[in-house]
């Protein structure tokens, strides 16, 4: 039986991963005492106890987790702090190469919630050479309030909030948003991104969209569809054909996959990649990076 270890289970993506994992039968979550969960001496035996660890935590205590591993744990990093760090496999599996990296690595990060979505959407376009990596590109994410944690869902969830909350807000207005460092660096470009991210108010779930121009496009809107469905056959991110009608930043709210669409027409294209900023954006990437780990079936343990 494997023995997991989940450092910052009480976050919303450590209770997630909680949800996913407490009832498998090839599972055995280790626990400690809530009064120690920030006890140095308690979370390290705990960590190097587990075959698989996963940090839920903020980036500088993520940091200092990782520096308590001394055996032979895998670590699974939810956290910014070492998505682009030498020596850690980025969670993306679907992404170029990326399975082969995180089967064979110890330390896997898993991908950031808006940037899951753009990098899906670009990374293969600069793989293949549809668009160059010097392409000055805008990203329009739209996200769940749960995205911004436990302090951000009691201020949406509690009676009497400000009434700004009932409009949808904008934020990372400085261009400096902490997820365009991988954003830039696994999708190969040279440039980042206008990064438009907005919250809205519903609990889960994403819409992320990268505008192109056709004169910015080494081919036509075919060969991206052909692309995407080359790249994305499921089971947990597939391309699916844009029909007609409003695209809805929840409509896999609580799933573990991802849907990638191109609409738009020949000139103007809307590249869209939609999912749960708490599934395939965060808990449901890192179990199934787990799975990955272990040799097992991607999908167990998912909801999809």
């Amino acid at each position: 039986m494997t023995k997991i270890f989940i450092d910052g289970s009480a976050g919303t993506t450590g209770l997630r991963i909680v949800e996913r994992l407490e009832n498998r039968a090839d599972i055995e979550l280790i626990g400690i005492p809530s009064a120690l969960r920030k006890d140095l001496k308690a979370r390290e035996e705990a960590i190097n106890a587990a075959d698989i660890a996963f940090f839920c935590l903020p980036d500088a205590a993520s940091v200092e987790a990782a520096s308590l591993v001394h055996g032979s744990t895998a670590v699974i990093d939810t956290s910014t702090a070492h998505r682009t760090a030498e020596g850690w496999a980025y969670g993306f599996a679907e992404l170029h190469g990326l399975r082969e990296k995180i089967a064979g690595s110890k330390r896997v990060a898993n991908p950031g919630c808006h940037a899951s979505g753009f990098i899906s959407l670009v990374e293969p376009l600069v793989h293949e050479g549809l668009i160059a990596p010097d392409t000055a590109l805008t990203c329009f994410s739209v996200t769940g309030y749960s995205g911004g944690g436990k302090g951000m869902i009691a201020d949406y969830e509690r009676e009497g909030r400000d009434p700004e909350l009932d409009s949808p807000r904008q934020y990372g207005l400085t261009q400096e948003h902490k997820h365009l460092k991988e954003m830039v660096k696994i999708s190969g470009l040279e440039t980042a991104p206008v990064f438009c991210p907005i919250v809205a108010d519903y609990y889960s779930g994403m819409a992320v969209t990268v505008p192109l121009f056709r004169k910015d496009l080494k081919g036509n809107v075919q060969d991206i569809i052909q692309l995407y469905q080359d790249c994305y056959r499921g089971p947990i991110v597939r391309f699916e054909p844009y029909t007609e009608g409003m695209i809805a930043g929840n409509s896999l709210s609580g799933k573990d996959s991802m849907e990638i669409t191109v609409a738009g027409n020949e000139e103007r294209i809307l590249l869209i990649s939609r999912f749960d900023n708490l599934g395939k954006g965060a808990s449901g990437a890192a179990i199934q990076n787990m799975n990955i780990l272990l040799g097992l079936d991607e999908t167990t343990g998912l909801v999809l």
